[in-house]
């Protein structure tokens, strides 16, 4: 499931990239309700619990365009007209009217939100359309269009700086700071619900008495997510600065069926347009508090999938398979078993191709125009891509045209329409084996601990929707009936959270509050439903233990002839060590910590005072040994220390499968193990490496960059130790010969929003799509080489 906002007034963002605009003023969109009845083949339908408290709809009721626009535009009753055409009685003023139109405030929406800007555009096009003898609303071409919005652009600009612009940057900054509307308002948001490739695949080719039953069961899988969403994470904001959260009584919300994807290959998924309306238990009509809502889009999206597979199962007896191939590192993907791989791929290779076409395109765009495309006309492009890429023959519409274009395509991937037949047949009669596990209280125990285990290894923090969603990954393979999922899931999470987890934000439940201010499950109105973070003993363990090793100086020293004698040995070779690194070197040979931190940002010196370390370790008569949490990073450190180096992972593998590399038995108390890149390493697989190597007496020093992207795993412990017991730090950096080009790296390190200044200044920072971008730095790149 996907999760975009909807902006309110006179568009709405997230279909201004899906949809193209023909209005003539620059920066118009089209309307919501356009967008999703014209793709709609199916009629849209009302969906949700909030329609209660709506007269005159229930759900199940079809959607109108008119019922769309007052809604979503403008944050009236979907049915104001008639409700105010149905008023009668004598004295009925405007304020009667504007309250049965109304379901609380309208959307701030500004009338005269066209910049001067967009109204020179429009009035250029019109120009335009006329001197080429059309009417003057008469669509201009792209290309047209786009060269009127870059004309007037530069005159902007070089009216307000007094110079016309230097490159593709300042244009593109000057159509978007003036293309800008002032509307901020969320009029909703689209959530997005698609199965896995293989259930559009079968639904496509299977007899239409199943592929309705393939339907059906997306369609209870999406009202089992709605139903998820209602019940754990829609609240809406009341109060000054909206500090109380409180309960609602359901979405109020659209539904639209879709059968294709934009490159006409079958594409099973349905939109659920949700209103940012919602009633609360006293009858207001407030917004959605989205915080929650966006915190739980995984946890919806899994509950979809998990329902999905459920429904199959129950229809049509589907079994389903982790997808082979999945990429290290990423959630496997299950599939219908006895569906062919290569007919999934098929049906998703022709979006790639869009892709490279739309990518020529954009790159032709920015060599014609001076500029990166903007959203708008980006549309145009995804769109002319579309085109580009289809076959000539006439695009099916109907579903009958869809299918029988659908079966001839999968019988050229097949081999012919037996073969189409046999894989059909195979999927829905597959040799149904027992799930390997029943459900019972020994597997929810296993499967809670595995769920803690499983988030542990990723993250050193994790908050309920986290939990919600690895439930549900696990149910799915479960031997469960359908309607004891959503039971066994709250059980899982209710053993994960309590007796798996510790708490580590404070609870509110010490402030003494009354019924009024807390909600049915207790909790109180003025904490964010869902926001406690939560850990595990085991991080908690392994970080106290780290920091308590680092406070250790009975490790073996280097003397100090052998550090003069290394950094001589330096000199000799070229090599001088600036006072920081000198410092480094001298203190962590000498210093006799079990565990020692160093903070060297990129560029500081750190391979120089790696070797020098590494010489004087070993010239005093002890062995380093280096460690990295990536195989790259490893490699890299071979070549600075001379020494074998091995992943992080690699040990600790080794150590729990009791198959130790030759190069461990060599760690004795005259060893220094060095981990580099120690910010990314995870802090269980860090406290299990310094514990072995202590065992042994060994010592370890940690380098790293606290300010460097995040651990691939649970980390973070970088700064307790430097808080604890101080850290050397490299600050000079040696990379570059400017001092400025340096500093402006330490400030950009440091989130400094004036380093960008630097680069600006120089020229640094270029502008353009996404493969334009790609081009141009491989160019570049290969210029250099």
């Amino acid at each position: 499931m996907s999760l975009h906002k909807l902006t309110a007034g006179s568009g709405y963002d997230y279909l201004t990239r899906q949809v193209a605009a023909h209005d003539r003023t620059e920066g118009a969109r089209p309307g919501l309700a356009s967008y999703y009845t014209d793709k709609g083949e199916t009629p849209g339908r009302w969906v949700g619990s909030g329609l209660a408290g709506i007269e005159g709809l229930t759900a199940g009721d079809e959607v109108t365009a008119e019922q769309m626009q007052l809604l979503f535009g403008s944050g009236h009753h979907p049915l104001a007209a008639q409700r105010q055409a149905s008023l009668a009685g004598p004295g009925l003023t405007e304020k009667d009217y504007q309250t049965v139109a109304r379901l609380g405030s309208p959307y701030p929406v500004y009338p005269g939100d066209v910049s001067a800007f967009r109204l020179e555009v429009a009035k250029r096009m019109e120009e335009l359309a006329a001197s080429q003898g059309h009417p003057r609303d008469y669509p201009l071409t792209v290309s047209e269009r786009a060269r009127i919005r870059t004309q007037v652009a530069v005159e902007f600009f070089t009216a307000e700086h007094h110079r016309p612009p230097a490159d593709a940057r300042e244009v593109a900054a000057t159509v978007a700071k003036h293309s800008r509307q002032r509307t901020t308002a969320v009029a909703g948001y689209d959530l997005t619900f698609s199965p896995v490739k293989s259930i559009s695949t079968l639904w496509a080719l299977a007899p239409r008495e199943v592929a309705a039953q393939v339907e059906a069961a997306h369609h209870d899988a999406v009202n089992d997510a709605l139903e998820f969403i209602e019940k754990h994470a829609l609240y809406s904001r009341e109060g000054a600065r909206g500090v109380r959260q409180v309960e609602v009584t359901g979405l109020v919300a659209t539904a639209f069926t879709h059968r294709d994807s934009r490159a006409g290959d079958p594409d099973l998924h349905t939109h659920v347009a949700v209103a940012n309306k919602v009633q609360t238990l006293s009858g207001k009509w407030l917004a959605i508090d989205g915080r929650v809502l966006f915190k739980a889009t995984v946890a919806a999206s899994e509950t979809y999938n998990t329902a999905l597979e459920k429904h199959l199962r129950a229809r049509l007896q589907l079994t389903f398979a982790e997808r082979p191939g999945t990429e290290r590192g990423k959630r496997g993907v299950r599939e219908v078993v006895g569906v062919d791989p290569a007919l999934n791929a098929r049906w998703s290779t022709r979006r790639a191709s869009i892709l490279a076409r739309r990518g020529e395109l954009a790159t032709a765009f920015q060599a014609e125009h001076g500029r990166p495309p903007t959203v708008i006309e980006s549309i145009h492009l995804a769109q002319q891509a579309t085109l580009d890429t289809r076959d000539a023959k006439h695009e099916p519409r109907s579903l009958h045209q869809q299918r029988t274009t659908w079966a001839r395509e999968a019988e050229q991937v097949l081999g012919g329409p037996e073969a189409v037949q046999e894989m059909v047949t195979a999927a829905l009669t597959p040799a149904l084996s027992p799930f390997s596990q029943q459900v019972d209280s020994a597997w929810v125990n296993a499967t809670a601990t595995a769920i803690r285990d499983t988030l542990q290894a990723a993250r050193s923090t994790w908050q309920v929707w986290h939990v919600r969603a690895e439930a549900q990954r696990r149910v799915r393979t479960a031997d469960l009936p359908g309607d004891r999922v959503d039971a066994v899931v709250d059980l899982l999470v209710d053993q994960v959270l309590t007796t798996g987890s510790v708490r580590i934000t404070r609870a509110q439940d010490d402030v003494a509050e009354p019924d009024e201010l807390r909600r049915s499950d207790g909790s109180s109105v003025y904490e964010v439903a869902g926001s406690a973070l939560f850990t595990s003993p085991a991080i908690l363990a392994a970080e106290q233990h780290l920091v308590e090793v680092a406070g250790r100086l009975d490790g073996h020293a280097a003397t100090e002839d052998a550090v003069a004698i290394a950094l001589l040995e330096q000199a000799a070779n070229g090599v001088t060590l600036n006072a920081g690194q000198c410092a480094l070197v001298r203190e962590m040979a000498t210093s006799g910590a079990r565990l020692q931190l160093a903070i060297a940002p990129a560029g500081a010196g750190k391979t120089t005072a790696m070797r020098a370390l590494a010489a004087a370790w070993t010239s005093d008569g002890g062995t380093v040994i280096g460690l990295a949490p990536s195989a790259a990073a490893a490699a890299v450190l071979h070549e600075q220390l001379g020494a074998s180096t091995d992943t992080l992972a690699k040990l600790t593998w080794s150590m729990t499968h009791d198959d130790l590399p030759d190069w461990v038995e060599q760690i004795n108390p005259r060893t220094l193990v060095v981990i580099d890149e120690a910010g990314m390493a995870d802090t269980l697989s860090l406290a299990t490496v310094v514990d072995f190597v202590s065992a042994r007496g060994g010592s370890v020093r940690l380098i790293g960059d606290d300010q460097q992207l995040a651990a691939i795993g649970a980390g973070g412990v970088l700064r307790d130790i430097a808080a604890t017991h101080g850290a050397l730090h490299l600050s000079e950096l040696m990379r570059f010969v400017d001092p400025a080009e340096g500093a402006a790296s330490l400030a950009l390190r440091e989130g400094q929003p004036e380093a960008l200044g630097f680069y600006l200044d120089r020229g640094r920072i270029h502008v353009g799509d996404l493969a334009v971008v790609t081009d141009e730095v491989f160019t570049s790149w290969a210029r250099d080489r």
